[in-house]
């Protein structure tokens, strides 16, 4: 029996927004951003999001990849903080900007309730540990602090500020793609166009370096729920 395949049904507005681009043509960064917002179809103050199709063969631990990026100008999008960590450092992580602090108390609530009311979720070295009662409820919604992403830190005050200013961490999904929301349809071009740079050369500082071909392949540019833009490398 043959399987029927669904296509993904859309919107007489979103065809007509898709209609202004060119799926042939690789666009300038400049004149993609441009695009990017005027396909924006949300009444809302949508994400301008990157997509990148890379050379990562994601069925080899060794090609994964997962880092960090201090985006210029951040991402438009209030971080919301959590820290687990030792009694004496839970002041300088509130100061900082932590909205929810806590030490064992926090990971038992965790582990009772398991609601994680957070985006980002901060701890040293020393309560790794203690965080292993929480994995299983922390790993699979991608909080569960690493040192790759320098959520696992000595330094939880510097870590907290960080955030606050604009560091966003990515990751390769189950296809070797990279997904990375750089700002809002609000910001200025220039700010785009920073935001973006920085990401790339992010990328690819961290490439691995059992990739012996090329890291980023193909790059598209979206707003929110809109069409995808191809950008010229």
């Amino acid at each position: 029996m043959k399987k029927t395949i669904q296509k993904q049904k859309h919107s007489q507005r979103f065809i007509e927004l898709q209609e202004k681009i060119d799926p042939d043509k690789l666009y300038p960064l400049e004149e993609a951003i441009k695009l990017a917002k005027e396909t924006s179809s949300t009444k809302f103050d949508a994400s301008i999001e990157i997509a990148v199709r890379s050379g990562i063969d994601p069925k080899k631990s060794d090609q994964q990849m997962r880092a960090t990026v201090q985006l210029p100008h951040g991402t438009g999008k209030k971080i919301k903080v959590a820290v687990i960590a030792p009694e004496k450092e839970q002041k300088e992580a509130k100061a900082a900007g932590a909205e929810l602090v806590g030490g064992e108390e926090l990971i038992e609530k965790i582990k009772k309730t398991e609601k994680t009311d957070f985006d980002v979720l901060i701890t040293t070295p020393e309560m790794m540990k203690e965080l292993a009662k929480i994995a299983k409820v922390l790993g699979p919604r991608g909080l569960m602090p690493n040192p790759k992403t320098e959520t696992v830190t000595p330094n939880i005050k510097k870590a907290v500020e960080d955030l606050g200013k604009g560091k966003v961490s990515y990751r390769n999904d189950d296809s070797g793609n990279i997904h990375l929301a750089i700002g809002k349809v609000s910001f200025e071009d220039k700010k785009l166009v920073e935001n973006y740079q920085a990401f790339i050369d992010s990328l690819n500082k961290n490439k691995p370096d059992t990739i012996k071909g090329i890291l980023i392949k193909k790059i598209s540019i979206s707003s929110s729920m809109g069409p995808g833009i191809k950008v010229q490398i």
